[in-house]
Order: C-alpha cells, then structure tokens, then sequence
C-alpha cells in the first residue's frame, strides 16, 4: 500500500527528520489562506498521486507569484495526471500539496528497501539525486552505494559515515546525515515498509539536509497488525478493479495485456503467465482465486476480468485440490451467464473431479473452449485474441 507524499512526510517529521513547511489543499478556494500561511513569493505545488516521474509530467511545479499559484491549483485540481509509472488514462489529483521553496545546494538520493536475493533491509544512496535516478542506476551503477542492515544489529553507526562519506558530506552533515538514515531504518521496521524512498534528499544553501520529496509503500501483509497507517488509503488511487478484488479477498493485479487469467495457486498463476508471454501474448492481470474459493468467489473474480475492457479473451488454469474442479465450473458457469460474456474462454482443469467438472461445462452451453493442457490452454488463449 503506497501513502501520499503528505503522509509520508508526516511519517518523517514524527522521526524528527527535516521536510519543508507545507500545507494540504483538496478545493481550489482554499488557495490564498495556503499562501497565507506559508508566507514568501513563492512556493511548490505538488500533485498528490502514487505515481513517480510528477515533475516530468508538469505535476510539480515551482510558482512566484500568487496568480501563478491559483492558476496552477485551478488547472492541477480535478485533472488526471498522466506519469510513465501509472495507468494510460492517469490518476485523478484530488489533494495538492503546496510547499515552501528551499534553497537548494545539491540533491542526494536515499532509500531503504527490501532486497530480496539478500533477503536484507539494504540502505541505498547517491550523490547524484533527482528525476534522472533511475538513468544514473542504469548506466552508471557505481555511484549507487549500498549498505546491508544485519538482521539482528540493524543499521550500524559505522555504515552511515560509510554512505556519508561516499556522498562526500562534510562536517556536521556526516552526524546529521547518520542520525537521519537511523531514524529511517527505525521508521521502516515500526511500521512494516517495503519502501521508504527520499529523492531527492537536499543539502540547502546553508549546509542542512531536509528531505524534499519521499515516497512510502507499506507491506500489504502487514497491514493487519498497522492499522493506523491502513486508515491512511486512498482508494481512488487504486486500480477499481483491485479495490474490486480487495473487498473479495482476491489476489488480483492489473497488467496491460489483454488475455485475462483466472488461476488458483500463486506459483501456477506466474507460470501460467510465463506461458502466455511465452507464446506472444501479453497477460492481462494476475489473479489467484486461492484455494479454498466458492463459486461464488470465482464468479467475481471472473466479473472483476471482464470489466478490464482489453481483455479480448480469458485463460483459466486451475488444478483442483482443495479448490474442487466442480466448484470452479460452477462459478464459471454462473458468472457468464450474469455477466454475458462476449469474448472466448478457454477452460483448463486438472484434478479433483475434473470429469465432473468439465461435463458441467459441457452441459452448460456456454461455449467454452476446453483445453487439454497448459501449453494447449496457452496456445489457444494466445491465438484467440491474434
């Protein structure tokens, strides 16, 4: 689950870790009592969406006057913002954030998150921040620096004045840069972040460090057990069809593909998209029904892929084991006849009553297309939206 970036400085500014002074806006009347209490001549208005790549979509925007600043409000307000890292159609901005200008020396990058081939908390910086980091990560990763945090000992002293150092910081930025980063590793593990991300981290014209921009995912596993930062979502940032999968306890993520899958098993779900990519189609969504579905269950995962408009035809893989192959006939029964589905579905069962289950399917009349094994469902499914 990702927060705003008003929440996620929230977070940071609870640490004790410096963010300019801003003030959240969600209607445009609200504008001149914001400059008000900002003071100065200018400011940073700041769309509040979970996308990166804002500023190159003209979502962040440095205004020196007040006309400037209503203007802005007024256009960014209500708009849809289109980013390289969300959906073609783009978010809808509801909230602005408008911030102080900063003097600004130099930007650093900064983050903690989760590396998975390490299976450690990894401490990441660069002293070449901003929009162009993932280009600089790309094509020259030695200036990326990394320290590990030890599972048991966390982030020690000495691995900060090592970044500190690395970002050739000086004086007491080395002190105020090592109590910052701890303060960061203590804020990750308290609230079960997957990410916590600083870019960029400025050095201002008088040598303090104040994160300007930050970014925060919080571990969905964890949410349970966080419930504070649970109540922070904003559904309209999400994908309706994985709030959709959400209320029915479905693992569901929208892809740009345009073969919808079905599958029950997580690990059978990623092969069966392999699969597709494999033959040269392009997966929809990836959904696992789990293994204790009902029909019913299965009938709405079959409705929240049919509301995917791009989806041009429908795999479903499933080998029953808990998950009956008759529950899952079932459910595909009943949810095209509601739904009245216009594409093909192509049907591979194996397992626990499959033959029951692929003669419901026989009887039923719906027209679906039944295949004899992954790779045939794969092929079929591939072909039928050629």
């Amino acid at each position: 689950m990702n927060l705003h970036e008003y929440q996620a400085k929230q977070l940071l500014r609870d640490q004790g870790i410096p963010t300019p002074r801003g003030v959240v806006l969600d209607e445009a009347a609200q504008t001149e009592t914001v400059a008000g209490q900002l003071g100065g001549d200018a400011w940073v208005v700041k769309a509040q969406i979970h996308a990166g790549g804002r500023g190159k979509a003209g979502g962040v925007r440095v205004v020196r006057s007040l006309n400037d600043l209503t203007q802005s409000v007024s256009a960014l307000l209500g708009s849809r913002l289109v980013t390289y890292q969300n959906a073609p159609d783009g978010q809808m901005v509801t909230r602005l954030l408008i911030e102080e200008t900063l003097d600004i020396a130099r930007e650093i990058y900064l983050s903690l998150t989760v590396d998975r081939e390490s299976e450690r908390i990894v401490l990441v910086a660069s002293g070449s921040g901003g929009m162009e980091i993932e280009e600089i990560a790309r094509t020259d990763p030695d200036k990326i620096l990394r320290e590990v945090c030890d599972p048991v000992w966390g982030l020690q002293d000495f691995q900060c004045r090592n970044i500190a150092f690395g970002l050739n910081l000086q004086g007491a930025q080395i002190a105020a840069f090592s109590k910052m980063a701890k303060g960061l590793f203590h804020l990750f593990m308290k609230n079960d972040l997957s990410l916590v991300e600083i870019n960029p981290l400025v050095v201002t014209g008088g040598g303090e460090l104040v994160a300007l921009d930050c970014k925060i995912s919080v571990e969905d596993n964890a949410l349970y057990r966080q419930k504070d930062l649970a109540a922070l979502r904003d559904p309209t940032q999400d994908d309706a069809k994985e709030v959709a999968a959400r209320e029915a306890d479905l693992n569901y993520i929208a892809l740009s593909g345009n073969i919808g899958c079905m599958v029950n098993g997580a690990g059978l779900a990623m092969a069966t998209m392999d699969l597709i990519k494999l033959h040269g189609g392009q997966p929809a969504n990836f959904l696992d029904v789990g293994g204790g579905a009902t029909a019913e269950t299965v009938a709405k995962a079959f409705k929240i892929i049919l509301s995917d408009s791009n989806v041009k035809a429908i795999l479903v893989n499933i080998f029953g084991g808990i998950m009956r192959c008759d529950i899952i006939a079932e459910g595909i029964i009943t949810a095209v006849k509601e739904v009245g589905v216009k594409v093909p579905v192509i049907v591979r069962l194996e397992g626990t009553n499959v033959e029951l289950g692929q003669k419901m399917l026989a009887d039923s009349g719906v027209g679906v297309i039944s295949a004899s094994d992954l790779t045939d469902a794969a092929k079929r499914a591939v072909a039928a939206v050629a």
